[in-house]
C-alpha cells in the first residue's frame, strides 16, 4: 500500500508542485482550461492579494512515492464568517488522482488546519471572494470549460460524497444561441425603461473607468447587489482596485453595458467578454514565451465563437424595471457584429428564480451544474 503524505506549502519546491499537479491530472483533456500560473502564485502573495487582509490561507500538496498526486487550499474568510455567523473553513483549488486515500488525506488536512483556527465546518469549493472560482462541476463534463469557472474530472463528486460531504447549494449556467434579431419583448421593455423611467445605456471609456472613478462605482454596485448572495462578503477598496485592473483593463469596454439613471447614478451593469478558453489552452497557463500572443489575438483580432456573460447586477430599487432588457437590447447586435454564435453565463444559484427566468425569451439551456459541499468537523 502506498502511503499518502500531505505537506503544507512553505517553499519554492512545494509551490511548484502545487502549481504543476494539474499538468499530470488533465494532460490532453480537451475541456480543461488552465489558470495562468502567475495568477495562482499571486493568490498567496499578500502584496498582490488584498483578500489576505481578512483571510487566512494555506496550500497543501499530497505525495505518494515522493510524487505529487493532489493539492488543495484551505481558506478561513473572517469577513464572510462574521457576516453569515458561521465558522467555516473553505477548501478551494482541489485536484487529485482517482484514489480515495489521496482525496481524503487532502480534505482531512484542511479540516485539521481549520480546527486550529476554531472552525467547525468544512465547505467548498469556494474561494476568498464570490468572484473567485467556485462550485465543483457535477454534470456536463463533456462541455468546454472557461477561464472563470472550475473544470474537474467526473470522479471528483464521487470522492466528495464518499468523504461525507453533502450538497449545500447548486449553481447552474445558462447557455443561449445568439439571435439575429432582438426579441420583441426585450425591445419593448427597453424602450419603456428609456422613455418612462429615464434610463440609458452607456459605454465607459478608459478614462472614465480609471481616472473618473466609474470602475469603483461599478464594483460598489456589485457590493450592494450581491449582499444577499450565498457566501458573499463585501469587497474592500483594495480588492476593488485589484479586480478593476484584472478585468476592466482586459475586457473590451464595448461589451460592458452600464445603465445610468437620470441622476447619472450607476444602477446596472453587465460584465461580458469574448471567450478566451481556447486561447488559454494554447497558452498552457504561461504568458511567456507566446501565451500573451494567443490571448491578445483572441481579444483583438480573431475572436472565438462565443461570449462569456460573467455577471449582471441591478440596483435593488431598479430590479424589475427593464434594466435586464436594456442589457440584451444593447448586447445582441454587438454580439452579432463580433461574430459570436452563442453565449454562456457564469454560475447562477439554482433557487434564484428571478435571475434564471430573465433568459426565457432566448430559449436557454441550463448546463454545467456546480455544487458547494459542506460537512461538520
Amino acid at each position: 500500500m502506498n502511503t499518502v503524505k500531505v505537506k503544507q506549502v512553505h517553499d519554492h519546491r512545494t509551490m511548484n508542485d502545487f502549481v504543476h499537479i494539474v499538468d499530470s491530472i488533465y494532460g490532453n483533456c480537451p475541456q480543461y482550461v488552465p489558470d495562468l500560473e502567475s495568477d495562482v502564485r499571486k493568490l498567496f502573495n499578500s502584496r498582490k492579494n488584498p483578500g489576505l487582509e481578512f483571510s487566512d490561507i494555506q496550500a497543501f500538496v499530497a505525495y505518494q512515492n515522493e510524487q505529487p498526486v493532489g493539492r488543495v487550499v484551505g481558506i478561513v474568510n473572517g469577513k464572510a464568517n462574521q457576516k453569515w455567523k458561521v465558522r467555516n473553513v473553505r477548501f478551494s483549488m482541489i485536484e487529485f488522482i482517482d484514489d480515495m486515500t489521496v482525496s481524503s488525506a487532502l480534505l482531512k488536512a484542511v479540516e485539521e488546519w481549520g480546527k486550529t483556527k476554531g472552525m467547525d465546518a468544512l465547505q467548498g469549493p469556494l474561494g476568498i471572494t464570490d468572484f473567485d472560482k467556485e462550485g465543483m462541476l457535477v454534470e456536463d463534463f463533456d462541455m468546454l470549460g472557461s477561464m472563470n469557472t472550475i473544470y474537474n474530472p467526473d470522479y471528483y463528486p464521487r470522492h466528495m460524497e464518499a468523504y461525507g460531504l453533502v450538497k449545500e447549494v447548486d449553481w447552474l449556467q445558462v447557455r443561449i444561441d445568439i439571435p439575429q434579431d432582438i426579441p420583441a419583448r426585450y425591445a419593448r421593455v427597453a424602450q419603456y425603461a428609456r422613455e418612462q423611467i429615464g434610463l440609458r445605456v452607456v459605454k465607459l471609456t478608459v478614462k472614465e473607468v480609471f481616472q473618473l472613478g466609474y470602475g469603483k462605482k461599478v464594483f460598489a454596485l456589485l457590493n450592494e447587489c450581491y449582499q444577499p448572495i450565498f457566501g458573499f462578503s463585501t469587497l474592500s477598496e483594495k480588492q476593488m482596485n485589484t479586480f478593476i485592473n484584472k478585468y476592466l483593463r482586459l475586457i473590451d469596454l464595448n461589451l460592458i453595458p452600464v445603465i445610468l439613471n437620470d441622476r447619472q447614478e450607476v444602477v446596472g451593469v453587465a460584465i461580458t467578454m469574448g471567450s478566451l478558453s481556447m486561447a488559454m489552452q494554447k497558452a498552457g497557463g504561461r504568458l511567456l514565451p507566446m501565451g500573451w500572443y494567443h490571448l491578445l489575438k483572441a481579444l483583438k483580432w480573431k475572436r472565438e465563437d462565443h461570449a462569456e456573460m460573467l455577471l449582471i447586477a441591478v440596483r435593488p430599487d431598479y430590479q424589475g424595471l427593464g434594466v435586464n432588457a436594456m442589457f440584451f437590447n444593447d448586447l445582441i447586435p454587438i454580439y452579432n457584429n463580433y461574430g459570436f454564435k452563442w453565449a454562456e453565463t457564469g454560475p447562477q444559484l439554482e433557487d434564484n428564480v428571478r435571475e434564471l427566468s430573465q433568459w426565457k425569451p432566448l430559449h436557454p439551456q441550463f448546463v454545467k451544474r456546480r455544487r458547494c459541499y459542506k460537512k461538520n468537523i
